[in-house]
């Protein structure tokens, strides 16, 4: 995985790796679709526990899925 410029393009590029939809993801993660839309475009992030849950969800560490890789 690549270093990406925001947290919001990282779960963008890992999701659609995995061939997940927007709605899709949301349902694994326990948040509504909106949800990952805001946090794709960078109108909001996700909260620490909700990002274990996404890294988890998409195969990823924390430190993949924020760029510190």
């Amino acid at each position: 995985m690549k270093n990406f410029e925001s947290i919001g393009e990282a779960i963008k590029n890992c999701r659609k790796e995995k061939g997940l939809t927007q709605p899709q993801l949301a349902a694994l993660v326990g948040v509504t679709h909106a949800a990952i839309s805001y946090w794709e475009n960078d109108i909001n992030v996700p909260s620490v526990k909700v990002c274990w849950s996404i890294a988890d969800t998409l195969g990823v560490t924390i430190d993949e899925l924020v760029g510190r890789v």
